[in-house]
């Protein structure tokens, strides 16, 4: 029978390893799941959460999910205010207020359920400083609180937090496989399934909701197009479609935006004030996570097309992903080479890191269509050019 660990696809064993931890209840303060971006880890930490703070518990229906109760729909829509999800809010990775903030949280009581879960991504961006005002917290949680942390290796993360924590390592999936999984469980077509996978940079359970959205669909359709369009355009038509493709990247926030304050308006007579900042503070943290995400799609798609673009240009035509695309991609790669691709693959690298340091989007984008074009089309100055004679 299904339970809350069904959807951590691709990894059989951290699936098989949660739930007997939960059924046995041998569930640790601290746990620290380990593995690339796309492994899984985040819907992982969801589902424990899910089967932790389930009323009926772990020997009770569907064990840990029951399917009908409040708190159960709430977690997996990451709705419920005892589930608090962190990312790093510094340029270079968490900072000292922001965990000194969290370890503060951990002794308040839970709004609504038994206990919390407390769930830190990216745990490899924490600094010295910022660890060391969290290992005591770390070692020796409140008995109603449970960490998640989540790192991309084990070696990255300090071995003081190492230390403290129940490693859980995740597999890379690889885009094949991923592909794979997503077609099985959406009934989606093997090609459609792998420009999903692209799009969603290798998360099978971004892929699932992005095939889902019709929205998003036709967001990549408008990506795809401007890209196409990229040798001929001008200064101005990239200004303005940078402009677009920000405002379009962001629609998904209005939906969540408009959901949050709904489940707030429902909540406010019966929470206290405290925990109706909790809920607005949580809250303000899951619509920068979403912007980042969704700025985060838009250059995986990018990215996804100029590989295409390399591959044909590289004569193997044959590992085109975006065949939807493919004439636009042909015209393309008839039009540059392999090192100018390369070039403008590393302005979307670079756009990415701009993004993760909280530059504009407007910016971002709007940058990296100018380096996109020039990379690709604009002629190199010849050798000593514009040498005084």
């Amino acid at each position: 029978m299904a339970d809350a660990f069904e959807n951590i696809l691709g990894q059989s064993q951290v699936r098989e390893f949660l739930r007997a931890s939960v059924a046995s209840e041998r569930v640790t303060h601290a746990y620290l799941f380990t593995g690339p971006a796309g492994s899984n880890k985040t819907m992982a930490a969801y589902a424990l959460a899910q089967a932790l703070l389930c009323p009926k518990g772990p020997h009770g229906p569907r064990g840990g999910e029951c399917g009908a109760c409040d708190i159960c729909r709430r977690v997996k829509r990451k709705k419920h205010p005892d589930v608090r999800y962190f990312a790093p809010e510094g340029a270079g990775g968490y900072l000292v207020d922001q965990i000194r903030d969290i370890a503060a949280d951990t002794v308040l009581a839970p709004i609504q359920a038994d206990r919390k879960i407390y769930i830190l991504d990216r745990v490899d961006l924490l600094g010295v400083q910022a660890a060391n005002a969290f290992l005591k917290t770390l070692e020796e949680p409140p008995s109603d609180v449970v960490l998640i942390l989540l790192g991309r290796t084990r070696e990255s993360v300090l071995p003081t937090i190492v230390s403290r924590c129940q490693v859980v390592p995740f597999r890379h999936i690889p885009a094949s496989e991923a592909a794979g999984i997503l077609a099985q469980n959406t009934g989606a077509s093997r090609e459609k399934a792998r420009i999903a996978i692209e799009a969603c940079d290798g998360s099978i359970t971004r892929g699932i909701e992005f095939l889902k959205s019709n929205e998003r669909l036709a967001f990549r359709a408008r990506v795809l197009e401007a890209l196409a369009l990229l040798r001929n355009a001008d200064d101005w038509d990239l200004v303005g479609q940078a402009g677009e493709l920000v405002v379009l990247a962001k629609a998904p926030l209005d939906v969540v935006r408009a959901a949050q304050e709904e489940e707030l308006a429902e909540n406010a007579d019966f929470l206290a004030k405290s925990a109706i900042r909790q809920i607005e503070a949580r809250n303000k943290r899951q619509l920068t996570a979403k912007s980042l995400e969704s700025l985060r799609q838009l250059t995986a798609i990018i990215r996804s097309w100029l590989r295409d673009v390399l591959a044909v240009c590289a004569e193997t035509p044959e590992l085109v992903i975006n065949v939807d695309a493919r004439g636009a991609i042909e015209d393309a790669a008839r039009a540059t080479d392999e090192a100018r691709v390369a070039a403008a693959l590393s302005a979307v690298r670079r756009c990415d890191e701009a993004i993760s340091y909280n530059v504009s989007p407007e910016t971002c984008i709007d940058a990296l269509l100018f380096e996109t074009r020039d990379a690709l089309y604009r002629p190199r100055p010849r050798a000593g050019a514009g040498a005084v004679r």
